[in-house]
């Protein structure tokens, strides 16, 4: 739905009346095995608007995306990602720890899911908007996701986050024109000043501001969009808090489950007078 502004603007900015982005967090982790191609080809063949990933560097020098420092949690062995060569990495599986009823199965096991780098979901998703969190602060990244940005002519599909200030101020230095969300501190204070309604002189340099969707309110919202700045809630699985923030008119629900997401959209398209 956001194809058209592609052209003329970066990542999908604030609209008035648009409808809210499907988010698939870590392309999808309540759904299939999280940061991978499957779990990212799985959700954009749902319907999800977009996926959001997060990203380290390897040994030699490769963006690849994986949530923690560590492969332990997610992989079928252990170690340290930017101790690992992304040749290394390809030997693991992906898949192996993903399970959806408490440890009793492992259905993705032994499919061949891998770790995958950020060369290989540009090039699989060439005109998809992918929202990027930067995991890694040391040693920095963010010259490297600069130059696969442009390598791949993302720049006005991309929407670049980091709770770190530090690695943020660098995004926004050396990549002017890609969009970025807040920081921790900034959403923080953001929230703070919303309560007081004295959000109006507060300079923000973000297109978007993700929060923890506890932290959202009415307030919030407002304040946001008369700034022009979408608001973006994560990480919502339950129905219940979906429908809480629709009604808030947030721009976009960052959750695990993406086929709650577009099921809780779908109904409410479908009764909403014509």
């Amino acid at each position: 739905i956001y194809t058209k502004y592609y052209g003329i603007c970066m990542f999908p900015l604030y609209q008035v009346n648009a409808k809210p982005l499907v988010i698939a967090h870590r392309g999808g982790a309540g759904l299939w095995p999280e940061n991978t191609l499957f779990a990212l080809q799985e959700a954009a063949k749902l319907g999800a608007d977009l996926s959001e990933i997060d990203i380290h560097m390897t040994r030699d020098g490769v963006l690849v995306a994986i949530h923690d420092e560590s492969i332990d949690r997610t992989t079928n062995a252990k170690g340290l990602v930017q101790d690992l060569t992304l040749a290394e990495l390809k030997k693991l599986d992906a898949g192996y720890r993903w399970t959806n009823d408490e440890g009793r199965t492992f259905p993705f096991r032994g499919q061949g899911i891998k770790i995958p780098s950020l060369n290989e979901i540009f090039a699989a998703f060439p005109k998809q908007v992918i929202n990027i969190e930067i995991k890694q602060n040391d040693p920095p990244i963010v010259a490297a996701l600069r130059e696969l940005i442009n390598q791949y002519n993302k720049t006005k599909q991309v929407l670049v986050s980091a709770f770190n200030s530090r690695t943020m101020k660098v995004v926004r230095r050396l990549c002017p024109n890609i969009a970025t969300a807040g920081t921790e501190a900034e959403m923080d204070r953001f929230s703070k000043l919303s309560k007081l309604f004295l959000t109006r002189p507060f300079l923000l340099s973000a297109a978007a501001l993700e929060v923890p969707y506890e932290m959202v309110t009415g307030h919030f919202v407002k304040a946001a969009h008369k700034k022009n700045i979408r608001v973006d809630a994560w990480t919502v699985n339950e129905v219940e808090d979906m429908e809480r923030l629709l009604a808030l008119e947030v721009d976009g629900i960052l959750t695990d489950f993406p086929d709650r997401m577009l099921s809780l959209v779908r109904k409410t398209e479908s009764v909403q007078p014509k």
